[in-house]
This record gives structure tokens, C-alpha cells and sequence, in this order.
């Protein structure tokens, strides 16, 4: 309101000297005049604080009607990658504070990188998004290479669901591919130079495996990766029987100072880190502070619903701009932090 204020006496002073007798009016901003702010390839940069706010509330909270049931299973973002990746309302319900991220929230993170117009990722670094990973720990839990549920080692071509986003020619060509993995809501990264067929674990609170069961399931992922790979036409980790017993060595770094912030730390790290900068294993990095880490979960829930992949990125620019902003900002990451009524712009 201020710089629309300011806007107005510039222009009224702009009319007094021409000798015009007319006042502007400002205009009431449309969803549609909100939308055409964001059309080009660096808007997300361009998105002011205050509708970032109002995109995480309007992603985040879960509405209750008056028979006590939740929207959490409403699709309120279609990302179009190399499939149509649906999120639901309780997958960006995850962002609130103190949560723990959903795997889907990574996996979109992971589409919308690998779509960034940058060399480092068309050319050096591929995403690979974490959901056929998470359904293989759910198969193995402990790292098996025999499930205990299927009675059967992994293969790619048990989860058809999830292979169409995979991207497979960046899979098998570019030198490096970063996968996050969960396990007992617990988030790690790995780095695989697929040209010198090493791999190293950015673990935000660990510096080395903190058990034997956790050594297992880093052996089972490594085969999922490598075969992964060779699905897409690369070429494996490991030849033969080694295949089962990849080994990747942790990487001391600093990392997240609560229980539930691991997923943030993976998803910037999926952003940031350079492999070159990696020596004797270690990465020094200069962490962040507790409070901006607990803001990157409004920049990731505007960066979901305003990409540009997002079929229904109109209606989430149209409907976050119809929020009120009655709270400070201080305040939003608080679960109960709730819209009403009043907090709706209407006509």
C-alpha cells in the first residue's frame, strides 16, 4: 500500500504539471494481472516476500468443513515433468514447522532442478528423484537384497508407476548424480561421480554410519542406484556380485541443529553443493541460521506452486493473492497459525 501511495503522488504530481484536471485511480490487481508477473523463466526471483507468505499459507494449511473432514487429499499442483506429478494438500501441509518433510516435496524439488536452464544441471549434475528409492526401503527396510514382503531382489521394473520421471538420458550421461534417500524419516544425500564410479553421503547429523543396519541399507541403495543406472543405459557402479557391496564414504559437514529439518538441508544441498570443493572428506560450509532454515520451507512451497511446470500455477498466484496478511510474518511457520474468513480478500 505504501508503494502504491508513493505511485500516487508521483503521478499526481506528473498531472499537476501537465494541467491535468483528472486523478488516477489505482487499480485493483486481478489473479490474472498476479499470474503475468511471473511468466518469465527467473520470475520465481522476481516474487515479492509477502506473496511468497501467502502462497506457503494457502499451501500449507488444511481447511475443515463442518463435518470435521480435512482437504489434505485435494491435488493442488500438477507438475508437468517427463509424466504429471500430482501433490496433494498434505504433501505441502508437510512445509509447516517442525514437520517432517514429505518424500514428494524432495521428488518435486528434484523435477524442478533438473528443468533449470543452468549447465549445471542440463550438463553436469542430474536430481534423481527419490520415489522409487523410498519404495524400495519399504520393500527392503532393513537393506535386504531378498524383500521380505516380495520374496524378490529389486528391480526397476517393479515400480512402472514411478520410472516415467526419470529422466534417462541425463541419468546415464551426465558425471554426476545426486539422490537424496529417507529411511525412519530420515534424510541423507549421496553424490555419485558416475565417471570415476565413487560415491560419498552428505548425512545432515551424521558423520559416519551410526549403525550396522544403516551400513546394510547404504550396500541395498547403492545396488538400487547403480541399477538405476544401467536401466537407463549406463554403465553400473560396480561389475557383477561387487554390485551388492558399493561402498560410499561419509563426508563431514555441518548440518541441521533440530530432529526434523534433515529434508531442508538435503534439498539445498541438492542446489548448492560442488563435488570439486569436496577434499579429504570434508566440505566446509558456513551453516545457517536456525531461522532461515525454518524460512526455506515458505521459499519451497512458493517454488512448488509458482514453477513454471505447475499446471495449476494460475489458480495458486490467483488464490494466495486473496489472502490476508493478518499475522506477522514471524508467526507463519507456526502450526497454529489458521486462516478464517477474515483472512480472504473477497470482491
Amino acid at each position: 500500500m505504501l508503494e502504491q501511495l508513493d505511485s500516487l503522488v508521483q503521478k499526481l504530481a506528473s498531472s499537476a504539471a501537465k494541467g491535468k484536471d483528472e486523478s488516477p485511480q489505482i487499480q485493483r490487481e486481478t489473479g490474472g494481472e498476479s499470474s503475468a508477473k511471473f511468466e518469465t523463466p527467473g520470475g520465481i526471483n522476481q516474487i515479492p516476500d509477502d506473496m511468497k507468505q501467502k502462497c506457503y499459507i494457502w499451501g500449507t494449511r488444511l481447511k475443515e468443513d463442518a463435518n470435521g473432514d480435512t482437504d489434505e487429499y485435494e491435488e493442488i499442483c500438477t507438475l508437468i515433468a517427463q509424466g504429471e506429478y500430482i501433490l496433494m494438500r498434505m504433501h505441502l501441509a508437510s512445509l509447516q514447522a517442525k514437520s517432517d518433510i514429505e518424500s514428494q516435496i524432495v521428488s518435486a524439488i528434484c523435477l524442478i532442478l533438473n528443468q533449470k536452464n543452468e549447465k549445471r544441471f542440463q550438463e553436469q549434475i542430474y536430481c534423481l528423484p527419490s520415489d522409487i528409492v523410498s519404495m524400495a526401503l519399504s520393500d527392503h527396510p532393513r537393506g535386504e537384497f531378498i524383500s521380505p514382503k516380495t520374496k524378490k531382489e529389486f528391480r526397476v521394473e517393479a515400480y512402472p508407476s514411478f520410472i516415467h520421471f526419470i529422466d534417462r538420458k541425463k541419468l546415464s550421461s551426465h558425471p554426476y548424480i545426486f539422490a537424496p534417500v529417507c529411511h525412519s524419516e530420515h534424510w541423507w544425500l549421496w553424490l555419485i561421480n558416475t565417471t570415476k564410479r565413487k560415491c560419498q553421503i552428505l548425512d545432515p547429523l551424521h558423520k559416519k554410519a551410526p549403525s550396522d543396519e544403516r551400513k546394510d541399507i547404504n550396500k541395498f541403495t547403492g545396488y538400487v542406484f547403480s541399477r538405476l543406472i544401467t536401466y537407463a543405459g549406463g554403465k553400473p557402479l560396480e561389475k557383477g556380485e561387487k554390485e551388492k557391496e558399493i561402498k560410499a564414504s561419509y563426508v563431514k559437514i555441518s548440518g541441521q541443529k533440530t530432529s526434523y529439518d534433515c529434508a531442508i538441508y538435503v534439498m539445498k544441498w541438492l542446489e548448492l553443493i560442488e563435488t570439486e570443493n569436496i577434499k579429504n572428506g570434508k566440505y566446509e560450509w558456513d551453516n545457517w541460521p536456525q531461522e532461515e532454515v525454518d524460512h526455506y520451507r515458505v521459499e519451497y512451497a512458493s517454488r512448488i506452486l509458482f514453477s513454471e511446470m505447475n499446471k495449476q500455477r494460475d489458480r495458486a498466484i490467483r488464490e494466495s493473492s486473496a489472502i490476508r496478511l493478518s499475522k506477522p510474518s514471524s508467526v507463519l511457520l507456526s502450526p497454529f497459525c489458521q486462516i478464517n474468513s477474515a483472512d480472504i480478500e473477497t470482491e
